[in-house]
């Protein structure tokens, strides 16, 4: 780092870096340079740095990398509350005809709803899942990127498709899917226009069919090859109910898992929602392909998908990171709250109380999530080097002081209060508020999209 660089000190705070080893300080500092992480360590700052913009006391506080999202569905802001009492095939026949009358504006409001929400709740690198493409609708995805660069998040964007609709054994209605030939055009495109590949990119582009259910199996072979073809990530939605599993037996003869491998669709540049519904082949073959998983434990209990099996993905080496998943599904639209969840979820499995640890659940919303999505050697740790997306929580308030281990603190207590986020050594949230955008504001047009979606929904029945 150049002696001009501008710096932020951070010190006098626990430090749980999520390295490779685990390493943690009682009392320490964490040094940002610019953009990226100069120093962290054990005690005060090194003293005598040139360039000091800041200096942050962080007595009482926990210091970690950002929290890393792998799942979710923005759009789903404006439709929260509804089919309160479904199963995954239910919600989804229930919700696809009103999600069909979405629009850019709705689209945009609704994804800066979303990542608002995450933002002030420690999110630092967001994900979305967009795969309803309405006709005439505008530019759903650019509606999303420009929420997510007004906001100041790091972004991976993953351009999703539909061409099964219901006159083809699908799920959707026929006016809610694409063509498998515009959808690989428009997907296409998108990678083209905004896929930024280099070190610290604020944007990345996935390409992502939505699911064995709504999509041909042409569409995700020629995906696959056109996301290889590019050098981008895929993205889909694998074995989250029983439902699904017969339905793939009874349409393709095998399970989820097996159909996915024979489009395809299993390797380290692939990553996959929920994953609930996995035997003993299916995570050898994660664990052999490198495949990851985004576990989103409160969605999976909102629809009783069933418990994923986590802790056995783990002990076989299957990448996994944490996901909110859309907020139709999860209400709450947070990630710091899927730390607890995930911990608690999990031990009501077979692993019971060794199911997992609160490091373990730590580690899931931060370097799992990194490597989830391929960014390893950038975020989801604190070490030097790698990107200043960091987050500072409270810790001494009412609701975790008594609690000596800050970890424990923040995985297992309350909700806790961000005093300070940074992304790419900038600030998005201070004092539990965001700095990039006016929180009422978003409010107000979230509450007013949502509004006028269910009168264009209730017109259309």
């Amino acid at each position: 780092m150049a002696d001009r660089a501008e710096r932020i000190v951070i010190e006098n705070c626990a430090v749980a870096t999520v390295d490779a080893e685990d390493t943690e300080y009682a009392s320490g500092h964490v040094v940002v340079a610019d953009h990226r992480i100069e120093s962290v360590g054990a005690g005060p700052a090194p003293g005598g740095l040139d360039g000091v913009v800041r200096r942050v006391d962080g007595t009482g506080h926990l210091a970690t990398p950002g929290l890393v999202n792998t799942h979710h569905h923005f759009y789903q802001w404006i439709t929260r509350g509804l089919a309160q009492d479904c199963n995954l095939f239910n919600w989804l026949v229930t919700l696809y005809p009103v999600w069909a009358r979405i629009d850019e504006q709705m689209v945009h409001a609704a994804a800066q709803g979303s990542l608002a929400m995450m933002a002030r709740g420690g999110v630092t690198t967001a994900m979305d899942h967009h795969y309803v493409f309405p006709q005439g609708a505008g530019d759903l995805l650019g509606a999303e990127i420009r929420a997510a660069r007004d906001m100041g998040v790091r972004f991976t964007a993953a351009r999703g498709s539909m061409d099964r609709g219901e006159s083809d054994g699908g799920l959707p209605p026929d006016f809610a899917v694409e063509s498998t030939e515009d959808a690989l055009r428009a997907t296409e495109e998108a990678v083209d226009r905004h896929h930024d590949a280099s070190f610290g990119s604020m944007l990345h582009i996935a390409v992502a069919p939505c699911s064995p259910f709504s999509v041909t199996t042409e569409l995700l072979r020629e995906a696959a090859v056109l996301a290889r073809r590019k050098g981008v990530r895929l993205h889909t939605h694998g074995s989250e109910t029983v439902e699904e599993e017969k339905f793939c037996h009874e349409l393709f003869g095998k399970g989820p898992t097996d159909y996915l491998d024979s489009t395809g669709w299993l390797g380290e540049d692939v990553w996959m929602a929920h994953c609930v519904h996995m035997n003993d082949s299916d995570i050898a073959a994660f664990a052999r392909t490198g495949t990851g998983v985004a576990h989103c434990p409160s969605s999976n209990a909102r629809l009783a998908a069933g418990i994923a099996r986590v802790p056995d993905m783990l002990a076989s080496g299957v990448p996994v990171g944490l996901g909110v998943d859309g907020t139709a599904s999860n209400e709450s639209g947070e990630l710091h709250t899927e730390l607890r969840n995930a911990l608690l979820v999990n031990r009501l499995g077979e692993h019971r109380e060794k199911a997992l640890n609160v490091r373990q659940a730590l580690r899931l919303g931060t370097r799992g999530g990194a490597r989830v999505l391929g960014r390893t050697a950038e975020i989801g740790s604190l070490e030097a080097g790698k990107l200043a997306d960091l987050v500072l929580w409270k810790l001494d308030g009412l609701g975790h002081s008594s609690i000596a281990d800050p970890v424990a603190a923040l995985v297992l207590g309350a909700a806790a209060p961000v005093t300070l986020s940074l992304v790419n050594g900038r600030p998005v949230v201070e004092d539990g508020r965001l700095v990039t955008a006016d929180e009422d504001a978003i409010a107000r047009s979230t509450r007013d999209e949502a509004r006028r979606l269910a009168r264009i929904a209730d017109g259309a029945r």
